[in-house]
Order: C-alpha cells, then sequence, then structure tokens
C-alpha cells in the first residue's frame, strides 16, 4: 500500500491527468467502440495475491479501462439526459471521498447534516417552491419517487401497511403513458404490482391528458378502488413534455390524492424566471424532485427531494435501534429517517461548492445558452428538407428524424432512422439516441453539456447530415 507521501506524489499526477482529460475529452470516441466481453476478458480471473505499484493499476486505467468508457462529459454527448460535472464538483468530491465521512444522523457529520439542510433550502428559493417544502438529497430521482409511493402509502393507511402488510392490494397509482420507467419499478417495490399503475393517456404534445387522468379516478372509485398517488412529470425523458400541472395538482386536492411531481431533468430550468410557469400549482404537490446531478454540473448522484408533510416521510422510514439512538434526536435532522437509505454520503458538498462557484448568474447563463443553441439546431432540421421535427421543443431536447422527400411509409422511415442512429455513433464523433413517439422512430438531440459550445452543435447537424446522405445513395 502507498503511504501519505507516494499519495501526494500520485494525487499531483492524477490531477493533472484529470485537467487533460477534462479540457480534451473532444478528442475520443463518445460512444466507446468495444464489444461485448472484451474488457473482461482482459481482466485477470483471480485476484492478485501480492501488492501491485500504483502505476501499474493507472496504466491498465489507461490502456484497459478508458477504452471502455463511453465519455459523458464530451461536448459531442447528446444522447441521453447529461450527467455533467464540473471542476468544482470534483473538487468537492475529492474532499468528500477523503473524510469518508457516514452522515446518517446529525451526530456522525453535524457539518454534513447542517450543510444539507441549508443548501436544500437554496434550491427551493432558486427553483420556486414555496416555503413549507422541506428537502432531502436522495441518490436518484428513481429513489426519490419509490419514497414518496412509500409515504404516499402508508399516509393513506394511517401507518398500518408497515406494521400489517397488505390486507388488500386493491390500490391505484396514476401517471401519464411517457413517465420514466423508474415509477414501474417503484410500483412492483412497493408492493402495489404493475397491474395498479394506471397509465393514463397523453395529448398531441404528450404531456397527461387531465380529462383522462379524473375519468380513471373516477371509474376506480366507482368500484371501490383507492387512489393512492398521482405522478406529473415537468420534463418527459422521451420529449421533455410538460404535464399540466395545475390541472393535474387540482384533480389531486379533489380528490384527495397524494401528488408527486418528478422534474429529475427539467427541474434546473426553474432557476430561470422565464420557465417559473412550468410548476404553477406546485403548492398543492406533496412532493417534488429534481437532480443537480443532470443539468446543474454536480457531479452523480445527487438528487433533490422536497416534501410538504416530512412528519409523514419521517414515520414512514424511521427506525430507532439502541446503537443509534443520540441526544441530539429529534432536535436536528437525522436523514437516516427521511429516506430508504441508512449509510449517506456528505453529497451536499459538491452542491454547494458548484452554487458558490458558478453563483446564480453564472448557472442560468449556462441554462439559457443550452436552450439557445437548442433553437438553433431545431431552426436547421426545420429549415432542411430533408428532416423534420416530430414534436415540439421545450427545452433543450430535440426530437426529429430523417425523411427523405420520395418517402412516406413509417415503417421504412423507422427502419431508416435507426440505421442512420447507429451509423452516427458508430462514427464516434458524437453520440446522440432515440425513442418511439406514436410510433415513429425520434432521434433525440439533448443540449446540455458543460462546455458544450455552438461549434459542437454545428459540428453535430453536419455529421447528422452526412451519415444521412450516405444512406441514401
Amino acid at each position: 500500500m502507498i503511504n501519505a507521501d507516494e499519495f501526494r506524489e500520485h494525487a499531483h499526477r492524477f490531477v493533472d491527468w484529470m485537467a487533460d482529460y477534462l479540457e480534451n475529452t473532444d478528442r475520443y470516441p463518445v460512444k466507446s467502440q468495444v464489444k461485448p466481453g472484451d474488457i473482461y476478458g482482459k481482466i485477470p480471473n483471480k485476484p492478485p495475491l501480492k501488492s501491485e505499484v500504483i502505476d501499474d493499476v493507472f496504466r491498465d486505467f489507461k490502456e484497459l479501462i478508458l477504452p471502455g468508457i463511453t465519455h459523458w462529459q464530451s461536448p459531442n454527448f447528446f444522447g441521453y439526459f447529461p450527467a455533467n460535472s464540473s471542476y468544482p464538483s470534483l473538487l468537492a468530491e475529492m474532499l468528500t471521498a477523503t473524510l469518508g465521512a457516514q452522515c446518517m444522523v446529525w451526530e456522525t457529520s453535524p457539518a454534513a447534516a447542517e450543510l444539507e439542510e441549508k443548501v436544500m433550502n437554496w434550491l427551493k428559493q432558486m427553483i420556486g417552491l414555496p416555503e413549507y417544502f422541506e428537502g432531502v438529497i436522495q441518490d436518484t430521482a428513481s429513489t426519490a419517487t419509490l419514497t414518496a409511493l412509500l409515504t404516499a402509502r402508508e399516509k393513506l393507511s394511517e401507518f398500518h401497511i408497515n406494521e400489517q402488510g397488505f390486507l388488500h392490494n386493491e390500490f391505484r397509482i396514476y401517471c401519464s403513458a411517457e413517465t420514466h420507467s423508474s415509477v414501474e419499478k417503484a410500483v412492483k417495490i412497493a408492493g402495489f404490482g404493475r397491474s395498479n399503475l394506471v397509465k393514463v393517456k397523453v395529448d398531441e404534445n404528450f404531456r397527461m391528458d387531465s380529462k383522462s387522468l379524473r375519468e380513471a379516478i373516477e371509474r376506480d372509485l366507482k368500484n371501490d378502488i383507492i387512489p393512492v398517488c398521482i405522478i406529473a412529470t415537468l420534463g418527459t425523458t422521451g420529449s421533455t413534455a410538460i404535464d399540466p400541472l395545475n390541472e393535474i395538482a387540482e384533480i389531486a386536492a379533489e380528490y384527495e390524492i397524494w401528488l408527486h411531481v418528478d422534474a429529475a431533468f427539467a427541474g434546473t430550468a426553474l432557476i430561470l424566471d422565464e420557465y417559473k410557469w412550468m410548476i404553477k400549482g406546485i403548492e398543492k404537490a406533496d412532493s417534488f424532485v429534481f437532480n443537480p446531478h443532470k443539468w446543474m454540473f454536480t457531479n452523480f448522484d445527487c438528487s433533490a427531494y422536497f416534501v410538504k408533510d416530512k412528519k409523514s416521510l419521517i414515520k414512514t422510514f424511521e427506525i430507532n435501534p439502541e446503537y443509534l439512538k443520540t441526544k441530539t434526536q429529534g432536535l436536528v435532522n437525522d436523514y437516516r429517517d427521511w429516506g430508504i437509505q441508512l449509510g449517506r454520503r456528505f453529497r451536499a458538498l459538491k452542491l454547494w461548492f458548484v452554487i458558490r462557484n458558478f453563483g446564480m448568474d453564472g448557472l442560468k447563463n449556462k441554462i439559457r445558452l443550452h436552450i439557445d443553441l437548442a433553437k438553433e439546431f431545431e431552426r436547421k432540421v426545420a429549415d432542411s428538407r430533408e428532416f423534420e421535427i416530430i414534436t415540439q421543443r421545450t427545452l433543450n431536447l430535440i426530437c426529429f428524424r430523417f425523411k427523405p422527400q420520395n418517402i412516406n411509409n413509417n415503417t421504412i422511415l423507422n427502419d431508416l432512422n435507426e440505421k442512420l442512429l447507429h451509423t452516427v455513433n458508430a462514427a464516434g464523433k458524437i453520440f446522440i439516441t432515440h425513442t418511439k413517439l406514436n410510433g415513429i422512430y425520434t432521434l433525440r438531440m439533448v443540449i446540455g453539456q458543460t462546455n458544450v459550445t455552438g461549434e459542437h452543435v454545428n459540428n453535430a447537424w453536419q455529421v447528422i447530415q452526412t451519415e444521412a446522405l450516405k444512406l441514401t445513395r
């Protein structure tokens, strides 16, 4: 094992490599070009008996691991919603790893608990949530959604299900047909079962249809089925559709149903005044989540979960074995009782670094730049005679497809666009993904990387056009 002096030496070298990497990510093929099993087959089947020097391990990292990495921090990464990083976030992560703190209760890391409380209050102000919401950092929005469903379940049952289990299974969860797949996983884990997840139809812009939601609820009530939770999405994964929150919130309030708002990606845009319209009606919601680790330049994982009724949240998850009892219990926030995990990382530190180093103005400027670049890309697609926009752009995701003027058959067009996606990504210059909207194979272009510029976006458009032209020769 290395000692402190050797650690200093290696750390300086590693930081130099990290800085060089982040400055030059666009020199790497964005998508890894390896085949399944390539990496696995090169790693020894047995662990080493003797110590290996860090230089050898680092060499293998560069020669073996790096070729198998898809470079999410590349400015040419336009595929999934980003998992952004930034220099202040990386510095904080280095400190977090060095401290190695467990942040499950206040006494195990007082600064971590109090910084988390303060930073969540900052976020609440930044995105415009009502003052009475209280926040906790979860690992992902998937966990936050599960947390919301479990809390909604327990509050509805007056906390009997935690103690006695399900006495019957006549419960319903409602979401749109475009809601993230984590909801489907959450209803399974929470014991509701997939058959009790109602996927409400969407309108022509892929937003939840509130009239259909009301009809589904009334139909269930007539059959003595109990509505437990409605999940509204602000920024669907497929197309960043914004569900009509105010309409949904009024329905939830009328029928006294827990309303959870999933703004995992789009929530960052709420720091802009011009996008505050997305949360009209939020005062009627019971919980809300967005991910700073997506579009707020904070390393994964960092998911901001807010809840109106923290007492119900805590009552759902609290445990109190003798070894976790403290004298400060009840006087401070012990975040182990605010979610599923007991052990917790010091996630608030990197968020604190990012917000302080960027400042509100810096964050707003970055987000507006990404949206402006998306508008410009959308214009290029709309002006092209060989491509078409599939659905309206809301933020920084453009949904489009290749549509040669002489082809109108959707089956042929779907096959053609699937081929285009694979050829574009195989070239390694950029990375995009796809979805299906109303059966149409749709290309997704997300412009949200920390260091993306207009030059990168223009280059991406050239790559897409060039590869499309090859398919029609």
